[in-house]
């Protein structure tokens, strides 16, 4: 049977995402998440303008849908469009899990593990007590947690700063013993003159990754740091095509990938971004600050990619004040957290189901999220 997409809505809630919802003649309905923070109502309009070519169509004709979304534009690509489409193709693989009653990773080739390691964010922009905060994550069940290294680093900085952020990761080494789970982001922070310095000084703590000591538009320094330093680097949450990933592929630039499946095309493109990192025997670690649906969505690419190996989730993470990632659920429960890991879900599409009355009254409340603009002290715009 014919399945036609008739409609769709969209909210804006806090604490910094937007919600999508398609439904169809056949009263099945797919819920996404295409979000960029700090744009959302900019991702929002994009929405809009992709779904009048939906209308009417059938959603079970995912892949032809992402190639007229994508390739009937004749610009395309980038953060605000690939999000877009990342909501939207989210949405129609809920669907068609849902009209097959079969979770999408059933769909997609059928998962390889049960679940996944997650890691804990811990400490916000300018980290301070790290230690604590990385003992009482260890100590509710987490194996693993992530920091943000350093705040505001000028292009060539004092020493005095590398020695506060190897003080603050040494204070977590101690709290939490020899093989506890240390990411340390830098938010492309750091610029080539001061990266190699920081990540040789990082190597001692045996750390589970760097994350972007660079900017990834740099993949030739992220290549050089890597040749200059024994721990993993990872990058890739501000690159939203195959065609972005390509080059650092073929540079052998990282060792982990974080593609984000609400900036990178959603599922039906990171399932091959994946597919590529396999063949260069590169880890993926999908990029998910986010709501709920982000994360289903992230789950589902987990359940069927060989070479995963940990996901980022938003519990509990500063930004989620006053909404965490639970509360637009009816069953919290489906993201079933126990020894550091996270199970897969098994329901029907992506595997939770939104409360679409929390939806609908937190959009009332709805959110205007920015990052700061942080300056150096000679005035100059510095890396957030």
């Amino acid at each position: 049977m014919t399945m036609k997409i008739t409609s769709y809505s969209t909210w804006i809630v806090p604490p910094r995402w937007l919600f999508l919802k398609i439904e169809t003649d056949a009263g099945i309905v797919g819920w996404g998440e295409p979000v960029l923070e700090g744009k959302a109502h900019t991702v929002e309009t994009a929405v809009g303008e992709m779904m009048e070519y939906l209308i009417g169509r059938d959603p079970s004709h995912i892949e032809d849908i992402w190639q007229i979304l994508y390739r009937g534009a004749f610009y395309r690509g980038g953060p605000i469009l690939m999000s877009a489409l990342a909501g939207i193709d989210q949405a129609l693989w809920d669907i068609k899990g849902k009209r097959y009653n079969a979770p999408v990773h059933d769909l997609i080739g059928g998962r390889c593990r049960d679940s996944i390691r997650i890691y804990q964010w811990i400490g916000g922009d300018r980290p301070a007590d790290v230690g604590k905060a990385a003992l009482e994550a260890k100590n509710s069940g987490s194996t693993a947690i992530k920091m943000n290294g350093t705040a505001e680093m000028q292009i060539v900085d004092s020493h005095q700063k590398i020695d506060a952020l190897v003080a603050r990761i040494g204070a977590i080494r101690d709290a939490c013993g020899p093989y506890f789970g240390i990411g340390v982001d830098f938010h492309g922070r750091i610029h080539r003159p001061m990266a190699r310095l920081i990540a040789r000084e990082l190597e001692q703590f045996n750390l589970l990754f760097i994350e972007e000591p660079v900017l990834s538009e740099h993949p030739e320094e992220l290549l050089e740091i890597r040749r200059h330093c024994n721990v993993p680097i990872a990058a890739g949450e501000r690159l939203y095509s195959r065609y972005d990933f390509k080059r650092i592929f073929e540079l052998g630039a990282v060792d982990i990938i974080q593609p984000d499946l609400s900036h990178a095309g959603g599922i039906t493109e990171c399932r091959k971004i994946a597919a590529m990192a396999e063949t260069y025997d590169v880890a993926v670690a999908p990029h998910c600050p986010l709501g709920p649906i982000a994360l289903a969505a992230c789950l589902q690419l987990d359940a069927v990619s060989y070479t995963a190996f940990i996901q980022e989730q938003s519990l509990g993470i500063h930004y989620n004040q006053g909404s965490d990632l639970l509360d637009y659920l009816d069953d919290p429960g489906l993201f079933h957290y126990s020894g550091g890991f996270v199970d897969i879900p098994d329901g029907p599409g992506l595997g939770i189901e939104i409360n679409e009355k929390t939806v609908i009254d937190k959009a009332v409340e709805s959110h205007r999220w920015r990052n700061p603009v942080w300056r150096h002290d000679d005035g100059s715009v510095a890396e957030w």
